[in-house]
C-alpha cells in the first residue's frame, strides 16, 4: 500500500481530506453513517492512485488538444480530454485546463457507486462535483477573488437542476491564466467541463496591450507548465471602468457562446469589483436564485 497520499477526516468529524503532490480535496458526504464510511473508504482506495496515474500520461496531458488528437487512456485523462475537446479547434488549451474538475468527478463517481448517498461533494481547490439525491439541495457561495475570499453571493442548486460541476478560474488562482478576470465562476453539467470553460471564459476577459497590465511567459515562472512561451498575467494596475467593461463584455461574450452551445449554465465574471453574470432561465436554473451586489447584470 502506497504511504504517500495523505488521508484524514477533518477535526469536525464529517469531511474528509485527501492530499497528494498538488492535489488537494475536500470531501463531504450525507446518509446513513454506514453509507458514509463506504463511500470514505472507497474514496481512499481510489486516491491512492490517482497521481500516478495522472502522470503516465503527463506528455500527452500538456500537450495542445487538436480534434484528431489520440485519447489518453487513464479515466481522469479521459475525462480531461472529454472537457476541453468542445474548445480545440478555436482556442489553445491542453487536457490540463480540466485535471481538478476531472479529478474531483472520478473521486465522486467512486463514492456514489461505493454507497448510496443523499448528497455529496468533491471539491478540488474550488473546483467542484456535487451528487444530489432525489429532492436535495447545495447552496453554492461565489467569491470576487480567489486569493481573498469575499463572498458576493449565493447559488442553490436542486437535484432537478442539471448542474453538478463548479469551477473558478482567473489570474489570482492557483493556476495561470492568459486573461485578467479575478475570478470567473462557471457551472455546468459535470465538474470537468466547469473547469475547461472557466478557463476559456477567464482567458477572454482581457484588454491586449494594456500597459498596466503585467506579463510573463509561462515558462519562466514554471518550466513545466502545459502553457509554454505563452504570457501570463502577473498583475493587473489600474483600470478605468470603461477598460473594465470592455474586458468584462469580451468575457461575457465568450460566455454567451458557451451557453448557447449547452457546455455551460451559468457564469459569473468578476474583474476589479465589478460583476457580470450570464445565466439560463428555464427549469434547470431558476436565475432568481442567484443573489449578488453586482455592477453588471446581462
Amino acid at each position: 500500500m502506497k504511504t504517500r497520499a495523505q488521508m484524514r477526516i477533518l477535526p469536525d468529524g464529517r469531511r474528509l481530506h485527501l492530499q497528494d503532490g498538488p492535489i488537494d480535496l475536500i470531501v463531504e458526504c450525507f446518509g446513513n453513517a454506514g453509507e458514509i464510511q463506504s463511500a470514505y473508504d472507497a474514496a481512499c482506495a481510489r486516491f491512492v492512485f490517482v497521481l500516478d496515474e495522472l502522470c503516465t500520461e503527463l506528455k500527452t496531458l500538456r500537450g495542445q488538444c487538436h480534434p484528431d488528437s489520440d485519447w489518453p487512456q487513464g479515466p481522469i485523462a479521459r475525462r480531461m480530454f472529454a472537457a476541453v475537446l468542445p474548445f480545440a479547434c478555436n482556442h489553445f488549451i491542453t487536457p490540463m485546463a480540466a485535471v481538478a474538475g476531472a479529478v474531483a468527478e472520478d473521486i465522486l463517481a467512486t463514492m456514489v457507486d461505493a454507497a448510496k448517498l443523499s448528497r455529496a461533494y468533491v471539491n478540488n481547490g474550488g473546483d467542484i462535483a456535487i451528487h444530489l439525491g432525489e429532492g436535495e439541495q447545495f447552496v453554492v457561495g461565489m467569491v470576487e477573488r480567489p486569493d481573498r475570499p469575499s463572498l458576493f453571493g449565493t447559488l442553490t442548486i436542486s437535484s432537478h437542476h442539471s448542474i453538478r460541476g463548479i469551477a473558478t478560474s482567473g489570474w489570482r488562482g492557483r493556476s495561470f491564466s492568459l486573461g485578467i478576470a479575478d475570478a470567473v465562476t462557471v457551472l455546468a453539467d459535470r465538474a470537468a467541463a466547469a473547469d475547461a470553460a472557466a478557463t476559456i471564459i477567464a482567458n477572454a476577459v482581457d484588454l491586449p496591450g494594456h500597459p498596466a497590465i503585467i506579463r510573463a511567459p509561462a515558462s519562466e515562472l514554471a518550466p513545466d507548465s502545459d502553457l509554454g512561451d505563452k504570457l501570463v498575467t502577473q498583475g493587473v494596475g489600474t483600470l478605468n471602468q470603461r477598460e473594465i467593461a470592455v474586458a468584462l463584455h469580451s468575457g461575457a461574450c465568450m460566455a454567451e457562446r458557451l451557453l448557447s452551445m449547452g457546455l455551460i449554465r451559468a457564469s459569473a465574471l468578476s474583474l476589479c469589483g465589478a460583476t457580470r453574470l450570464m445565466d439560463v432561465t428555464d427549469d434547470r436554473l431558476v436565475s432568481s436564485a442567484i443573489y449578488v451586489r453586482s455592477l453588471m447584470h446581462a
